[in-house]
């Protein structure tokens, strides 16, 4: 075995006896007992593609070799086998499929290397930019069809373009392993999702599993694996999942809390003996699907704000610091956050005109604040938040912290008690903690309570590639976790009322925020 193999990974070195008419066993169980003894395997198997050139293969390399597993719960197969003296790269594609944007990550399945990352849209935009459009998109004649297409399409054609950028090409994928939510993971298998959205909400399917990369039409090894991360509800998802797996919340004495907020907010709390998970409509408005001046995380995107309470001087920055284009999740909660503090909103969300002065314009009937000048912004036109954007960010952070509160009281947990917060995916790398508790989005916690994990949903699918572990850990995971339906929770709705104020109708539960007044 090479030296920089990983052995908790999913490719193995075997070496074998040669067949003698003492030891005759067949070829496929001379390499199934090799593959048992390192690695515990109650049985192996091949598939027959793999059946029809194994004799050749393993006489060729003098019964050395390299090969590629993996396995769906006690079914173990070897999808791959090549000589021991071949270091070519035996690559593994980690995909984390957002609604709104996929990200892919290209690994080194022997040694665990990342090797290239790459981001694109998801092409399914171009039906609906939310989950909902899609769903009720694939109920018409063909719809289901023209999803599934377009996201193996796109796939199929940026990973082509990470191949080529890391210097090898889509056959050497091996394993990939697919995190995202119910939806998105039923139109990417082309499986139809209409009573995902109908009550009782039924998906297909919980447990995807390990499927061939062939059977969807994704082009990568010819025996090439997916590992489609498993969901429980409509609503909660593999990528969250993905993201317990990554921030290890399952294994953690203390009781922590994750949450990740996308085109929906999805939330689990709990520690090493339980999860609760649940989900719910609370990201809309912060991914720029809103305001009108909302954008995703990207260059040009107001992501900070500062406002002097004095002068009422708005200091602006951008992601790359390119002239402003528009906002996305964080500065927009930045914006609300600083305007309430400023005065220049009330504690309903209300534009104050006393106080807005000059940057209060009105036009379409309705309040507008000017959040950056046209003589600064990249299309020389005014970047101007609404009354009715503003209104759509309080229900917004209103749904979060209802989402917690429910979620917390139902297990019986102070929310004070939280050991950590883990706060995942894009918007979570750009959120300020103090922004997000000053709007009342977040509970009021000690700040260093506050984790922000990246791309959770990536890096979990990253983990299932390259340590072998992991993929009875996903399913442990999936096991553990009880879901909590919000959707015909009526204290859920009790809750949301009085927390669409800034930061609450009763301010004593956050009391920096009184400290700021």
């Amino acid at each position: 075995m090479s030296a920089n193999l990983n052995a908790k990974g999913w490719v193995l070195a075997v070496t074998m006896p040669a067949p003698t008419l003492q030891n005759n066993t067949a070829d496929a169980d001379r390499l199934s007992l090799a593959v048992q003894y390192q690695t515990q395997a109650a049985n192996v198997r091949f598939d027959i593609e793999l059946l029809r050139v194994l004799p050749n293969l393993l006489r060729q390399w003098n019964f050395s070799v390299r090969c590629v597993l993996c396995q769906d719960r006690d079914q173990w197969r070897v999808i791959h086998i090549t000589s021991q003296e071949d270091h070519s790269v035996l690559a593994g594609l980690a995909i984390d499929l957002g609604t709104t944007r996929v990200v892919m990550r290209l690994c080194d399945l022997a040694t665990g290397e990342e090797l290239g990352e790459t981001a694109f849209d998801n092409p399914q935009l171009t039906v609906g930019a939310d989950i909902l459009a899609r769903l009720h998109f694939a109920d018409q004649k063909d719809g289901l069809v023209q999803l599934h297409q377009l996201i193996i399409d796109g796939l199929n054609t940026h990973i082509a373009d990470l191949c080529r950028t890391c210097h090898l090409v889509p056959q050497q994928i091996h394993l990939l392993a697919l995190a995202g939510n119910t939806a998105m993971t039923h139109l990417f298998m082309g499986l139809n999702p209409q009573q995902i959205i109908r009550e009782p909400y039924i998906p297909v399917t919980n447990r995807p599993g390990w499927v061939k990369a062939s059977d969807l039409n994704i082009k990568a090894g010819p025996l090439a694996r997916i590992l489609i991360f498993p969901n429980i509800g409509s609503y909660f998802g593999g990528d969250l999942i993905a993201g317990i797996l990554f921030a290890g919340l399952n294994k953690k004495a203390d009781m922590s809390i994750l949450t990740d907020i996308g085109t929906n907010a999805e939330v689990v709390i709990g520690n090493h003996d339980w999860l609760m998970g649940c989900a719910g409509a609370a990201g809309p408005a912060l991914e720029g699907g809103v305001a009108k001046m909302g954008m995703m995380a990207s260059a040009g995107a107001i992501d900070q704000i500062v406002i002097d309470p004095d002068t009422y001087k708005f200091d602006l920055h951008t992601i790359d610091n390119c002239p402003p284009i528009g906002i996305c999740g964080s500065g927009l909660i930045d914006l609300a956050a600083q305007l309430f503090l400023a005065g220049m909103i009330d504690i309903r969300g209300k534009l104050m005109p006393s106080e807005c002065g000059k940057r209060l314009i009105r036009q379409d009937n309705m309040y507008h604040l000017i959040v950056a000048n046209g003589d600064t912004s990249a299309s020389g036109a005014n970047l101007t938040i609404s009354q009715a954007d503003l209104d759509s960010l309080i229900r917004s952070k209103a749904a979060m912290y209802t989402i917690l509160e429910t979620l917390t009281t139902t297990v019986g947990v102070a929310m004070e008690d939280l050991a950590a917060f883990y706060v995942a995916g894009t918007f979570g790398s750009f959120i300020k903690p103090q922004s997000a508790i000053t709007i009342g989005m977040l509970p009021d916690l000690p700040r260093n309570r506050f984790r922000s994990l990246g791309n959770s949903s990536l890096g979990g699918a990253t983990m299932a590639l390259t340590t072998r572990h992991c993929n009875t850990e996903i399913d442990e995971i999936r096991n553990n976790i009880t879901y909590l339906e919000l959707n015909v929770n009526q204290d859920f709705m009790n809750r949301f009322s009085a927390a669409k104020f800034l930061p609450h109708t009763d301010p004593g539960r956050f009391p920096s925020v009184s400290a700021y007044q």
